[in-house]
């Protein structure tokens, strides 16, 4: 039997050492079906339920694993469902191949059925590579070199393979004019920045007496190495929401997330701070950064493209973080040099933060506080957990009550901040991590939206996973929490019930219907149990919490003023205004009573 280009192209995926591809059927790929018939599912094709959720599941993968997240989808529709997952992909620089049929190139400009241009719609998504295979000979080079430029640029690109063209018999690029060969090989590299730049670096690093520093996910690789440089500046170190894991919550001088969603201490660390070193992350929001020209600011990153443009620094170092960050540290001087008057500063701050939090999730609520469901889950964690948080309100507990010790892993979808990804994250993390043991937090309005299809995929391959936790939290509070709230601090606006009221989901019974744990905590003294019972299934498990939407999401840096204005707004006709301000001044209130004694 011949060898067909649809047979080529997962052979090569399998070279390329790609395990699985996340995908949803269609004519469009049928070539494409039918080879992997042939290859006895090699790599394996997980099925989703939507094509949206293969591209998230394949970022979910990438994220945890490293390695290339592969995602399927057939012409047309199918092409244009995976659009938001790529985007997820394209802005938290991680690297995805989308592979997209498309009808028969006889057709193709004829207005035919399922038919899109699809260089126009992927231009932008995958704008560092796009390409249409019209030959078999185009194969080799146009599929090695997207998933090249995909783990260079940490980015997504995509192939487009048109139906007929699967089913061609495959012969390689001929050592002749216009034919293009390619190779496998993707040797290991690094980037380093030059030794004049990195003494300059050192020059204002040393002459900081308050060192800020500021981790993304580009700083994953260095751990060691950003503890000891913090060790040597007497720094404190705030941590952008995708390097949430990148080092322990558990350090004196790690002050925790940056931003709306983020900490008192990173707010007040970023406020005071003199010398700003980022590393790894393009942290957006310039307004949680020091005031311009307050600060000396040092930045290292490996993507030129990203550099100074979210401070006005003075150095910004073009290389990988580790290798940078070890030819950085010799040239500073000892940590002995410096007084400790800034280092016991943050620490305190970060101290009386977490009493702030702890106090905030005893507080009570009706009928669950939804911090508590987050406090009560930290101490329970495993040591190997890997996290995966949705967009919306519960991305405020994710970031500021669990504590992410060595060995976690976390993430969530930090720049396009999209609803709907936390489960098929989940489950991408589960491909990626059999044997670990995944939890994902999700709002009732992201499960509404993609949770609850996604649970048939979780049911569907569970037993391929051999640790069998997978546990679905959802915080079940009848409202888009976090756009509320928007509204109301944002805008000046009550809360606008047709937009934003969700209907009453029974998530833990739909659980059960499909084989799966499914519990459903009605009381504070439950929440504990229920995530015991979750976190101890022998498989995919769904613990729903009936929280309270009154308790404030409250940014960092929200004054007595602020809380005013918005309770305000609430008195001009907000539905809840009564629970909104009793547990808004409660919430507050926490940070201005005494620290507790320590017995």
């Amino acid at each position: 039997m011949s060898t067909k280009v649809s047979d080529h192209v997962l052979q090569r995926l399998r070279e390329w050492d790609v395990e699985q591809v996340f995908g949803y059927p269609g004519d469009g790929i049928n070539g494409l079906l039918a080879a992997w018939g042939r290859a006895d599912d090699q790599p394996r094709f997980v099925q989703s339920r939507h094509e949206e959720m293969s591209a998230f599941q394949a970022v979910g993968y990438a994220k945890f694993s490293g390695r290339l997240g592969v995602c399927a989808a057939t012409s047309g529709p199918g092409a244009i469902h995976l659009l938001n997952g790529l985007y997820d992909a394209k802005l938290d620089h991680v690297p995805v191949l989308a592979i997209v049929g498309q009808t028969h190139r006889t057709a193709m400009g004829g207005s035919y059925q399922q038919e899109v241009d699809l260089h126009t719609l992927f231009k932008d998504v995958a704008s560092e590579f796009v390409e249409t295979v019209t030959v078999p000979e185009q194969l080799p080079n146009v599929l090695d070199r997207a998933i090249r430029t995909a783990y260079a640029r940490r980015c997504p690109t995509a192939i487009i393979i048109p139906g007929d063209v699967q089913e061609l018999d495959y012969s390689p690029p001929t050592h002749e004019f216009k034919m293009v060969p390619s190779s496998l090989d993707q040797s290991a590299w690094t980037t380093v920045p030059s030794e004049e730049s990195l003494r300059r670096a050192a020059e204002i690093l040393d002459s900081g007496d308050k060192v800020a520093i500021l981790v993304g996910q580009g700083a994953a690789g260095a751990r060691a190495e950003v503890e000891r440089i913090a060790e040597l500046l007497g720094a404190g170190v705030a941590k952008a929401l995708l390097g949430k894991d990148v080092l322990s919550d558990e350090l004196p001088y790690v002050t925790g997330s940056i931003g709306l969603l983020g900490t008192r201490p990173s707010y007040e660390l970023m406020r005071d701070c003199d010398t700003l070193l980022t590393i790894g992350s393009s942290f957006p929001y310039t307004q949680f950064l020091p005031e311009f020209g307050k600060a000396r600011g040092v930045q290292i990153d490996i993507d030129p493209h990203m550099v100074g443009m979210r401070y006005p620094f003075e150095v910004n170092l073009v290389g990988d973080a580790k290798e940078t960050l070890r030819r950085l540290i010799p040239m500073l001087t000892s940590e002995e040099t410096r007084g400790r008057e800034w280092f016991e500063t943050v620490c305190d701050n970060v101290r009386h933060w977490r009493e702030v939090m702890e106090r905030r999730a005893e507080l009570s609520a009706d009928p669950i506080n939804p911090e508590y469901v987050a406090r009560a889950l930290d101490p329970l964690l495993p040591a190997d957990v890997i996290l995966t948080s949705d967009s919306g309100s519960v991305a405020n507990w994710y970031a500021r009550h669990l504590t992410l010790k060595p060995g976690m892993r976390g993430s969530l979808s930090g720049t396009l901040a999209t609803m709907g990804c936390g489960v098929p994250y989940a489950i991408g993390a589960k491909f990626a991590h059999p044997d670990r043991p995944v939890i994902a937090l999700v709002g009732d309005g992201a499960m509404q939206m993609n949770g609850l299809a996604e649970l048939i995929t979780a049911a569907k391959y569970k037993d391929r996973w051999p640790d069998p936790r997978l546990v679905v939290a959802v915080w079940n509070n009848h409202d888009l929490n976090q756009v509320t709230w928007e509204m109301r601090a944002m805008e000046g606006a009550p809360s606008f019930l047709p937009s934003q009221q969700l209907p009453d989901v029974q998530y833990a019974a739909f659980a059960r219907s499909l084989g799966l744990t499914g519990v459903r905590v009605e009381k504070p003294e439950d929440v504990e149990a229920g995530w015991r019972t979750a976190l101890e299934a022998d498989g995919p498990a769904v613990v729903e919490f009936l929280t309270d939407p009154a308790v404030p999401p409250i940014p960092p840096h929200a004054t007595w003023e602020q809380m005013e204005a918005t309770a305000a707004s609430i008195l001009r006709g907000d539905a809840d205004r009564g629970s909104v301000i009793k547990q808004g001044f409660k919430a507050k209130m926490q940070e201005f009573l005494p620290g507790r004694e320590k017995k």
